[in-house]
């Protein structure tokens, strides 16, 4: 999870797609250039540890767009592991919200 906002504040859409799950991976991905990513919170986990196959990371992830206005990305991700890689699935089984 950290690892993929890292790459959303780096604006590396590769990188995100390389770790998104085949099954619910995009086409492409166009990123926001206007948002300024400034925090992240992780505010539970469950599974997702070693010998675990799945975990889901519920976070809020903090930006700034252009003209300054707060964004805050709240979701529960649903992550999988694959050969060794933690791929994201979706936002899971908790709603995504956008709030400002």
């Amino acid at each position: 999870m950290r690892s993929r906002y890292s790459a959303f504040a780096r604006g590396l859409a590769p990188y995100l797609l390389r770790t998104w799950h085949p099954s619910t991976r995009p086409d492409r991905l166009d990123l926001d250039a206007g948002l300024t990513w400034r925090a992240l919170q992780i505010v539970d986990t469950v599974n997702g540890g070693p010998g675990d196959d799945t975990g889901v990371v519920e976070f809020r992830a903090i930006a700034r767009t252009a003209d300054g206005e707060r964004h805050v990305q709240h979701e529960r991700s649903t992550f999988t592991q694959i050969d060794g890689q933690w791929l994201y699935v979706d936002a899971g089984t908790g709603p995504l919200l956008r709030d400002r």
